[in-house]
């Protein structure tokens, strides 16, 4: 017998996470009660959306990596949070028949990915993303994804890209542990991706409407823009490639030189290059408003302050007439108003550091902090960057 019944265990219902349709009151119509969904906003009050993925249940007795989150013993920072025990090493029962592996699937069932998949009989798919890797022999969406968002997030905008998961497909984070700095730090993230974390213990029950917090994931199409602020090496690129991370196709636009002569410059660049997703466009211009203006992608800009600094160059502005740089970021924020789509651009806050020496420094830090507080009254979403740290600018 390849499976042994599983144990029934009483399903708990975590309001924080879960929260039934309210049952009518008495006397009222018995009519079928349908929660308004609003269209997704990122950083709006939590609403409800109601998810039906068909008649399989997903028991997950424990959700973190394979020493539990906190680890036992470990002195960091993100373990020393948490109380002991918070969430186990993961594990996954369907049905209470099938464990995962599925390399042996009861009746009814059938196995795909290797065994990381699993399709039940009402043709219910769901994915467990083997860790650190993309899934092989997959064909076709998946109606609820379980996958290790701290390792490569990226791979989740890969699978969206290649239609495993759209956005209608459930996906939970599992293989949680120190790796997040802390479990706000994860649920922001995870908001920023359409993805939820649930708690050990929660049975994911396909075969009735449950309705959860609608993530902050801005809305798949029409414009949604964000500033990321910081000061030098803060993490604010970092930062912007976190958020994009989880979509399917974005175009990054580098604004500034490519390092030719210049060693450290270019080790700077490389590194951003290894740590982008492999599957993402890349840009390379100055004409930062005609690309705003005709994006058919997400965007990710690295950075304002390059590219005013190619400006100030294109246009001899460092000593002589700044009329044209000005134009130039007239253009720039006309087309940010305009966009049709999400844009994430990175920026240095320079209103927080030293004053410069020469004027034509002091006229360039003028410029950019004019320019972002030109740029960020046109956001839907403005950050700065301290140390790493996310801090919403409200």
């Amino acid at each position: 017998m390849p499976y042994a019944p599983f144990p029934r265990v009483r399903r708990r219902t975590l309001r924080r996470h879960w929260h039934p349709t309210p049952a009518p009151r008495h006397g009222a119509s018995r009519r079928t009660h349908r929660p308004h969904t609003p269209v997704p906003r990122a950083w709006g009050t939590p609403a409800l959306r109601a998810r039906t993925l068909g008649a399989v249940k997903v028991f997950l007795p424990g959700t973190a990596g394979g020493t539990g989150w906190p680890e036992p013993g470990c002195r960091c920072a993100s373990c020393r949070r948490l109380p002991a025990g918070r969430r186990r090493p993961f594990e996954m029962v369907v049905d209470g028949v099938a464990r995962l592996p599925f390399l042996a699937p009861p009746p009814g069932y059938r196995a795909f990915a290797g065994g990381h998949g699993l399709e039940g009989p009402d043709g219910t798919r769901v994915l467990r993303v083997p860790p650190g890797a993309y899934p092989d022999g997959v064909e076709g969406r998946c109606d609820l994804l379980l996958i290790d968002l701290l390792d490569r997030p990226e791979r989740l905008g890969l699978l969206r890209r290649d239609g495993v998961a759209d956005r209608d497909t459930l996906v939970v984070a599992v293989g949680l542990d120190h790796r997040a700095r802390s479990e706000e730090e994860l649920a922001r993230r995870l908001s920023l991706w359409g993805a939820h974390a649930v708690p050990d213990g929660t049975t994911l029950d396909t075969a009735s409407p449950a309705a959860l917090p609608l993530t902050r994931r801005p809305p798949e199409k029409g414009p949604w823009r964000e500033l990321v602020l910081g000061g030098s090496r803060s993490g604010k690129s970092a930062e912007a490639e976190i958020r994009l991370a989880g979509e399917p196709y974005v175009t990054y636009v580098a604004t500034g030189p490519g390092g030719e002569g210049d060693a450290e410059w270019a080790a700077r660049i490389d590194a951003h290059r290894e740590r982008r997703p492999a599957h993402w466009a890349t840009l390379e211009t100055t004409d930062l408003a005609g690309v705003v203006r005709d994006a058919t992608t997400p965007l990710l800009v690295d950075g304002l302050g390059t590219w005013l600094a190619a400006v100030f160059d294109e246009h001899a502005a460092w000593e002589g007439d700044r009329a044209a740089v000005w134009r130039r970021c007239d253009e720039l924020v006309a087309a940010w108003r305009g966009a049709g789509r999400r844009i994430v651009a990175v920026s240095d806050e320079v209103g927080m550091g030293v004053v410069p020496a020469t004027p034509s420094g002091r006229a360039f830090r003028d410029a950019l902090g004019r320019l972002n507080e030109r740029l960020a009254a046109e956001s839907e979403d403005v950050a700065l960057v301290v140390a790493g740290r996310v801090l919403p600018l409200p």
